[in-house]
């Protein structure tokens, strides 16, 4: 037999009143997670100049090491979305942590390898760091399925996914310093202990919320407040070639690549546009921190813009793709940018509202799969649109590159970026109308 989306769709009891607070203690985990997960990822870039000066790095030598992580993370997405799946939240992530602070603390002895050693290492390393970065997002994603009840979670996403904005701005006053203190070995050892901190926390303290001593009776029945889908084993292949899995896919592909640019060339950006006026600090630094500063506002608003039309009685399909379409409009200036001014403030404010669009606009995407996908599912679905945004980030790179060869420089690349959103949701609606849970055929027992 298999599960229509009538029988999915069909209304249950009454919605159970909004109980207890343990749920956003876990919400909170995952956004520190998150926020370390950018705290070392972003530490090489900082550390790129003094790496640079030492070991006499090319620019192609940067670009390769960017992109053995970038290759792996791809990777990692796949990977760990069918391991968190299989294995539960709790051990996938434990799994991905472990690997990725290992691979960034080991960063810290490549010091001590022959010269000729050690760009080879920095590639395996930062592909190792990449590979279980790849974890985060399913594992976040499986679990705010588990602990939050479907009209709650755009908002969880968007404080969780709002840990990227505060990785963001902590790396460039967390890692500076630690370099000119200590040198660059113990800023990979300094910012990858806060991820063994979080893991000493995480193992005692994250259960399923059935299992957990913290969870109050009525908050586990509004967390379980959902209308039951039959639990079941979804092969990763099934997963796979469901269309609702590529409504998300697709729009990871299209807008991933977009924070990928913001994360890696704004800091170029500003330094070739106004580091002459404005001096090596106000060029880069505190613009950058600005931005991430903006865009956090960004992340929650729109999870709770979604949430806050639902709970007004608009459906989940036309809450969550108004909220997306909002967005892509608040993005749009961006794609003017180069035309529209050449003052530095005005120029952080653009950047900032669209960084904060693209946040608003991914905490409403990654909500989908929850949407599309029953929970057992959720982990291989966020997996294969990590897999597709990672190979957008790739595709990006090359042509940013291409762009500042000579092909219409950053204009071109903030064109694409200011119009690639109303694109995705073009995609999303061809796709899915209406946000309809995936059929799955349930075997006989």
């Amino acid at each position: 037999m298999s599960i229509s989306d009538g029988a999915v769709r069909k209304a249950g009891p009454m919605p159970v009143a909004s109980r207890g607070w343990y749920r956003w203690v876990i919400c909170g985990l995952i956004f520190a997670a998150t926020s370390l997960l950018y705290v070392d990822r972003l530490t090489i870039g900082f550390l790129k100049p003094a790496l640079s000066q030492q070991y006499h790095w090319t620019q192609a030598d940067y670009a390769s090491v960017v992109q053995f992580f970038m290759f792996a993370y791809a990777v990692g997405f796949l990977l760990f979305g069918q391991l968190i799946d299989k294995f539960g939240s709790k051990r996938g992530y434990i799994i991905a942590v472990s690997v990725w602070t290992l691979a960034h603390v080991g960063c810290a002895l490549i010091g001590f390898l022959p010269v000729e050693w050690v760009l080879v290492s920095f590639m395996v390393s930062q592909a190792v760091l990449g590979l279980g970065q790849g974890g985060n997002f399913p594992g976040a994603l499986k679990v705010v399925a588990e602990w939050f009840p479907q009209r709650e979670r755009s908002l969880a996403i968007g404080w969780f996914n709002a840990g990227s904005n505060l990785g963001a701005i902590l790396t460039p006053l967390i890692v500076p310093f630690v370099l000119l203190a200590f040198g660059w070995q113990w800023a990979f050892v300094a910012t990858g202990m806060l991820s063994v901190l979080w893991l000493l926390i995480w193992i005692p303290f994250y259960s399923t919320p059935a299992q957990s001593k913290f969870v109050s009776k009525s908050e586990l029945a509004y967390i379980e407040s959902d209308p039951f889908v039959p639990a079941q084993q979804l092969p990763w292949l099934r997963v796979l070639f469901k269309k609702e899995t590529w409504a998300y896919a697709l729009g990871k592909l299209l807008t991933d690549p977009v924070w990928f640019f913001y994360s890696f060339w704004l800091p170029s950006y500003f330094n070739d546009s106004y580091v002459a006026a404005h001096g090596p600090f106000l060029g880069m630094q505190l613009p950058i921190i600005l931005i991430f500063l903006i865009s956090d506002f960004g992340s929650v608003t729109g999870g709770w813009m979604s949430m806050a039309m639902i709970k007004a009685g608009m459906t989940v399909n036309r809450a969550r793709k108004l909220t997306l379409l909002i967005c892509a409009a608040c993005v749009l200036p961006v794609a003017f940018l180069t035309t529209l001014t050449h003052d530095l403030w005005f120029t952080v404010g653009i950047i900032g509202i669209a960084a904060a669009a693209h946040q608003a606009f991914s905490a409403n995407l990654m909500t989908l799969t929850s949407d599309l996908m029953p929970k057992e599912a959720v982990g291989r679905c966020s997996g294969i649109g990590g897999t597709a945004g990672a190979i957008g980030g790739i595709i990006m790179a090359k042509g940013v590159a291409h762009a500042l060869s000579g092909l219409g420089g950053y204009s071109t690349v903030f064109l694409v970026a200011g119009l690639i959103y109303f694109v995705a949701v073009f995609v999303i609606h061809i796709i899915s109308p209406r946000l309809k849970l995936a059929v799955f055929v349930v075997k006989p027992t």
